[in-house]
């Protein structure tokens, strides 16, 4: 019997966290077919939370449906990439001036507490190969995140997270081409300094820089996975 009302939500919320997590860090590779039959037997939950949870991935850009075949791991093509690439850079630009305009001290400090964090976890679990690390990921996210937080639209940094996530999964997807030779914690410093020192115009052009950047780096990424 399948669980329904709050249960099967809470189900549906969990489901959603491990995809998520097993997707952002490449073990579902693009394309791959997310059966409901397999994914009962690989999570042990029914079916209707893992459809709620793969429509939450859907709504993320994580996974497509695919008609009425079901769903599979979303593409990560160049394309894909360079408009993701071109999206946040227009959106989270905007979320930065406003949050620059508005911001408090509880707002500076939200970004040094989240710099020095992100600063001091290596990108990679391995010295040798690029391996990613879920908790740099995560700190990465809250920095960004953090820069932005103050400008005073909820549904806004909804989107950037989105965003941000996807662009993650980029970034391991890529085995990270080019992370020794890339010094990304200055450009982290960089840019927490614009936007402390309220600088509106360098601080979105640092940002649109590192984006930019990191849009390179991917997009080598999945030119080498492809050769």
């Amino acid at each position: 019997m399948e669980l329904v009302g709050s249960s099967a939500k809470t189900l549906a919320t969990k489901a959603a966290d491990v995809l998520r997590a097993s997707i952002l860090g490449g073990a579902d590779a693009p394309g791959t077919r997310l059966g409901i039959d397999e994914l009962k037997r690989r999570l042990g939950m029914g079916a209707s939370p893992l459809r709620e949870a793969l429509n939450l991935l859907v709504a993320e850009g994580l996974v497509q449906r695919i008609d009425q075949r079901g769903f599979r791991v979303a593409r990560a093509d160049r394309a894909e990439l360079a408009d993701l690439i071109r999206t946040r850079c227009l959106i989270e630009g905007a979320a930065l001036r406003a949050a620059i305009a508005g911001g408090d001290l509880a707002w500076e400090e939200r970004i040094v507490v989240a710099l020095h964090r992100v600063s001091r976890l290596p990108r990679s679990l391995s010295s040798a190969h690029y391996a990613p690390n879920p908790d740099w990921d995560e700190a990465h996210q809250a920095f960004h995140l953090a820069l932005i937080s103050a400008c005073g639209a909820a549904t806004l940094l909804d989107i950037c997270k989105t965003l941000h996530q996807r662009a993650t999964r980029f970034r391991n997807l890529s085995n990270a081409v080019g992370w020794r030779e890339r010094d990304v914690a200055s450009e982290h410093a960089a840019l927490a300094k614009a936007a402390l020192e309220r600088r509106p115009d360098e601080a979105v052009h640092l940002l649109e820089a590192h984006y930019q950047r990191t849009g390179t780096v991917l997009d080598g990424g999945i030119e080498a996975g492809a050769g």
